[in-house]
C-alpha cells in the first residue's frame, strides 16, 4: 500500500541558511580578517574487512580528519606573510635547523560560521592543529588588481563541533 504524505511533510518550512562568507576563524597569531577563506573540517574513515566463510562484513575503521586549506591575505601591515613565517619557525627554524616540540607549534583553531545579525550558529574546534605547507604566492608585474595571498595548509588531530 502507498503511504501518503502528511500535510506538515509536504508543506513550505521556513529556515535561514548559512552562508560561506559569514565566519570567523580565530588563529593565535593571525588577526581573523586576514583569513580571505577556510575550508570547514571533514573525515574520512577506512573500512575493516572480516571474512567469514564466502562473504565479508565491513566495519567502520579508524577516521582520519583530513587537511584543510585557508588562504590568508597578505596586507603590508600587519604581515600576513611575517605571521606566517613565526608560526612555521615554531615548528621548524630554517637558520639553525632546530625542530619545535609540538607544544610550540600545536593549537587550537576556532571557526565560527555567523547568522545574519553576527550570532555564532556554528563553531568548529580544530584541536593540535598545525601549517603541513604554506605557499606565500605567486608576483606579476602584468597583474595590477589582484591582491597577495598566502596558502596554508592545516593539519590537525581532530576537530569537534560544539553547536
Amino acid at each position: 500500500m502507498a503511504k501518503i504524505l502528511e500535510p506538515d511533510e509536504m508543506h513550505y518550512k521556513e529556515w535561514e541558511p548559512k552562508y560561506q562568507f559569514r565566519y570567523y576563524m580565530y588563529i593565535n597569531g593571525i588577526p581573523s580578517y586576514l583569513v580571505k577563506s577556510a575550508k570547514r573540517p571533514s573525515i574520512q574513515f577506512s573500512p575493516v574487512t572480516l571474512d567469514h566463510i564466502n562473504m565479508k562484513r565491513k566495519l567502520l575503521g579508524k577516521g582520519e580528519w583530513q587537511d584543510i586549506e585557508i588562504v590568508l591575505y597578505d596586507p603590508i601591515n600587519p604581515s600576513g606573510a611575517q605571521s606566517a613565517i613565526e608560526w612555521v619557525r615554531k615548528g621548524y627554524e630554517s637558520v639553525t635547523g632546530r625542530a619545535g616540540y609540538a607544544d610550540f607549534y600545536k593549537q587550537e583553531i576556532t571557526l565560527n560560521m555567523i547568522g545574519p545579525v553576527g550570532d555564532i550558529v556554528e563553531e568548529w574546534k580544530l584541536k593540535g592543529a598545525f601549517p603541513i605547507s604554506v605557499d606565500w604566492g605567486q608576483l606579476d608585474w602584468s597583474n595590477n588588481d589582484t591582491p597577495v595571498e598566502i596558502s596554508v595548509t592545516l593539519a590537525y588531530d581532530y576537530a569537534v563541533l560544539e553547536f
